[in-house]
């Protein structure tokens, strides 16, 4: 078995291949990256997640050499400029790479034979709900550059999908937890970083919207199930929601669990915050039903105690974390004001990337 993971050198792929990995021994397991996030690394255990693949390829989704998918039989798409701060601020790269790019690859893997793809969607479809938790067949409002990348990848996937070609859209919720790239501009990570560092949880809205969570290996486990699944699990193109009914939670409850593990933690609202429009409920009783045995195991109190655990082990006490390379954004901004990155998020002459491949 030949998996080529796009975009594993980010936030979710470390986990992943660890657990595909340890799951499938002598699985091929091939990563393509850019290297946007390469140096963002946490790791306790002195190991570079990439030497757990049997190669890393360092190339661009959006102009690759057809020959890296010779062989593969399953493609798992998690190539992504991942938030709305990121997609506002370089709009057409995010639909270049996100989107176009995402679509382009599936057309180019079922060209090649390839059984099995899986595209990392988000539930950031749905954009504002307040009248009940969405499910699969509820109308899509995506609000952002980000979530409309994502809406419009599913719809041109679709028609690409047959008993031939597996497409599997996995719509996650927001993704939590500890890994070897981590993130701090997700919301629990955010809060939980503002815990440790400093005692203070900042909720820059009134805390009443709502948000599904899914933990990083949680996502992990969809991205298995999607791989290997039956055709008869949902059909040759499936959407479907993943996470948990109990990971829905109002921003507020969260910030209010971190102080119940982190104890001394003073959680402060921005009550005259104006109207957050990505509140949202999410209904995953699909999932439940077609991927038992894989879905979400972590609790929310888990989540954590890690992520506090984790933080701690490598003396984080960076009251600006906001401010650090753990956000996404500081990563490419700082990046492109060294004239390393083009507008268009392409390595420029100057990078070393590109010279040591020269």
């Amino acid at each position: 078995m030949k998996i080529l993971i796009t975009g594993n050198m980010g936030y979710v792929g470390p986990v992943l291949v660890r657990r595909l990995r340890d799951g499938y021994p002598e699985a091929n397991l091939t990563g393509l990256d850019l290297g946007y996030f390469g140096s963002c690394l946490i790791s306790n255990d002195g190991i570079l997640p990439e030497c757990r693949l049997n190669r890393q390829y360092f190339a661009d989704v959006r102009n690759f050499s057809d020959e890296l998918l010779s062989g593969v039989d399953a493609v798992v798409y998690l190539a992504a400029l991942s938030n709305d701060p990121l997609s506002h601020a370089f709009e057409e790269a995010t639909f270049n790479i996100n989107y176009r790019a995402c679509v382009a690859t599936a057309r180019k893997a079922k060209a090649a034979g390839i059984k099995s793809f899986v595209f990392a969607s988000s539930c950031s479809a749905y954009g504002y709900a307040e009248d009940g938790a969405r499910t699969e067949e509820s109308p899509v409002n995506p609000l952002t550059a980000y979530a409309k990348s994502k809406v419009w990848t599913e719809r041109d996937m679709a028609s690409l999908a047959d008993g031939t070609f597996k497409v599997t859209c996995l719509r996650f919720a927001t993704a939590c937890g500890m890994s070897d790239r981590l993130r701090l501009d997700l919301v629990l990570n955010d809060f939980v970083a503002g815990a440790v560092a400093s005692k203070k949880i900042t909720i820059l809205s009134d805390g009443t919207p709502w948000r599904p969570l899914i933990h990083v290996k949680d996502m992990a486990r969809a991205i298995d199930w999607a791989i290997f699944r039956e055709v008869s699990r949902g059909g040759a193109f499936l959407t479907v929601n993943a996470g948990s009914d109990r990971w829905n939670y109002q921003v507020r409850d969260l910030a209010l669990a971190v102080a119940q593990v982190i104890p001394g933690v003073k959680v402060s609202i921005n009550k005259d915050a104006q109207p957050d429009k990505r509140s949202y409920r999410v209904s995953f009783e699909k999932f439940k039903q077609l991927a038992s045995g894989y879905v979400p195991e972590v609790d929310l109190i888990t989540a954590i105690t890690e992520l506090r655990d984790g933080l701690n082990a490598i003396g984080f006490h960076d009251e600006n974390f906001r401010q650090s390379r753990f956000i996404r954004l500081n990563t490419l901004t700082q990046l492109k004001q060294k004239g390393l990155l083009s507008n268009d998020l392409e390595w420029t002459a100057r990078s070393p990337l590109l010279r040591a491949s020269a």
